[in-house]
């Protein structure tokens, strides 16, 4: 398990009950049964504790946890027929976006989704999520395909945001994510969008323009990393835990603001304790929403979409 900062305590009761179950392997003739569920139910009620009130740089830490279920692992546990399709048929294939033709339940899909990477290898290979300008032209070709053939599009998102170095600008990184958004918003299919882990800038705009927008319960959805604005605001990127707090970008706050319509709960410790709970909670929420926007005609689907972005910064401002 690899703990966060904040786990440090959980790390030692829990650290505690591995050692004694590890003396107890050695040794067939100790027994150490009452001691382990001792501090194995101390550790429940620790982990329970720290996540019942997170902050919300804490909640970016979960966000952003190596543990957690990527889109690879949501696809492979909700979607059958996985087809994937790649390449943005101008420039390259970009490894940081993934999509294709599914099923979900039985039905045909088209799913998109940024990528990070499980280990070292795999983050270089996906840009630890973060997509160049063809990862966007290719999800504007899948959801072109989606339009033609009236197919609902899924789309999961986690990245930090897109990646700006300068061979991206050069190949028209703004006009990509533009584009990207401008389709979304044409598209005359329901469209379905799911935080699930960092939703950051315009790289997670892009996928996430959408009739219904789900976000877990510790993930994030920014303008900016706590980072950067503390950098740009304060010249110190120290204060990402002040940035954080001001940005309001955990999906409670969102909620509130009118920005995003679903949370989806987690397990308790977080998506990375039980990924396999964190994937089925997903699933019954986009099947949830998928009812919600089943029969409406594509003009009613469009209508709905753009006023649900004419009226954001209007509703929840009170909050």
């Amino acid at each position: 398990m690899n703990y966060l900062e904040f786990e440090k305590p959980l790390a030692e009761i829990e650290g505690k009950a591995e050692e004694l179950r590890a003396l107890a392997r050695t040794d067939s003739g100790m027994d150490v049964t009452r001691e382990a569920e001792q501090l194995d139910r101390k550790a429940e009620a620790a982990l329970r504790d720290l996540y019942k009130n997170l902050t919300p740089w804490q909640k970016c830490l979960v966000a952003r946890h190596p543990d957690r279920p990527h889109c690879k692992d949501y696809i492979e546990g909700l979607f059958t027929e996985y087809t994937p399709l790649a390449g943005d048929r101008n420039f390259a294939d970009d490894h940081a976006v993934m999509g294709g033709l599914a099923r979900f339940n039985d039905k045909p899909v088209v799913v998109i989704g940024h990528e990070k990477g499980h280990d070292t290898k795999t983050r270089i290979q996906h840009n630890f999520g973060m997509a160049r300008p063809e990862g966007y032209r290719k999800a504007i070709r899948l959801m072109d395909l989606a339009h033609r053939f009236r197919l609902p599009v899924i789309t999961l998102i986690d990245t930090p945001g897109a990646y700006p170095g300068k061979g991206a600008e050069e190949r028209g990184q703004a006009e990509a994510i533009a584009r990207s958004t401008e389709k979304c918003l044409t598209l005359g299919v329901p469209v379905i969008a799911v935080v699930i882990g960092e939703g950051g800038s315009g790289g997670a705009v892009a996928f996430g323009t959408a009739n219904r927008i789900a976000m877990l319960e510790h993930s994030i959805y920014s303008v900016i990393s706590p980072e950067g604005c503390a950098s740009i605001l304060w010249k110190d990127a120290e204060k990402m835990r002040e940035a954080a707090e001001a940005l309001r970008l955990t999906a409670q706050d969102l909620q509130k603001l009118g920005l995003i319509d679903r949370i989806v709960a987690e397990p308790v410790g977080g998506a990375q304790r039980a990924p396999s709970e964190a994937v089925a909670a997903v699933g019954k929420a986009i099947e949830a929403m998928l009812k919600d926007l089943g029969g409406k005609k594509p003009e009613a689907l469009i209508k709905d979409r753009r006023q649900k972005y004419l009226d954001m910064g209007t509703k929840g401002l009170a909050a």
